[in-house]
């Protein structure tokens, strides 16, 4: 099986990434319109009108600006999702056409280590305000994550082995 190419195993992730991207882009969505209902019946409970509410229906409804808080850290983790997910589509259509080394893959796989350190700030800041709201009943041990850390790292090291075989590339390109 082939690694690079048209019907190689590359084209088929690359399949699966534009899924990937279509459900983001959905999920997205989703979590905006939830974001605007929680906003909208904090702010004024009569809109559900008719509906009796619960004690857990009340209480959400009290809390709506955290849920809506809640799901705009979500929106924002899956919007850093979406520029990781449309970067690897472009890497992986330049691995379909057989050309792994194109000078853009280098930005591209630098504006994935930036939104993978910047999910993993994300991630630390919507901790300290669901420690510090005291949002959380158990509190978990998720401090600093030595692995998403080093992933960061990695693929920095991809982009500039990446930039060295456009470089070496551009080279043959140019000897007789």
């Amino acid at each position: 099986m082939r690694a690079l190419g048209p019907g190689s195993v590359s084209s088929f992730l690359k399949i699966i990434l534009d899924v990937v991207y279509v459900a983001l882009w959905i999920g997205i969505g989703v979590v905006g319109v939830l974001m605007l209902a929680a906003l909208l019946l904090s702010f004024n409970p009569d809109l559900i009108g008719s509906l009796s509410l619960s004690a857990e229906g009340a209480s959400v409804v009290s809390r709506g600006p955290v849920l809506a808080g809640g799901l705009l850290a979500a929106a924002l983790y899956m919007a850093g999702l979406l520029v990781i997910v449309a970067r690897l589509r472009q890497i992986f259509a330049t691995l379909t056409a057989g050309d792994p080394f194109h000078p853009d893959n280098v930005l591209r796989l630098r504006v994935i280590g930036l939104a993978l350190g910047s999910l993993e700030l994300v991630r630390y800041a919507v901790r300290f305000a669901g420690d510090w709201l005291d949002l959380a009943q158990t509190k978990s041990s998720q401090g600093f994550s030595l692995t998403a850390w080093f992933s960061v790292l990695v693929v920095f090291v991809l982009a500039e082995v990446f930039r060295e075989g456009a470089r070496l590339r551009r080279e043959a390109e140019l000897t007789i």
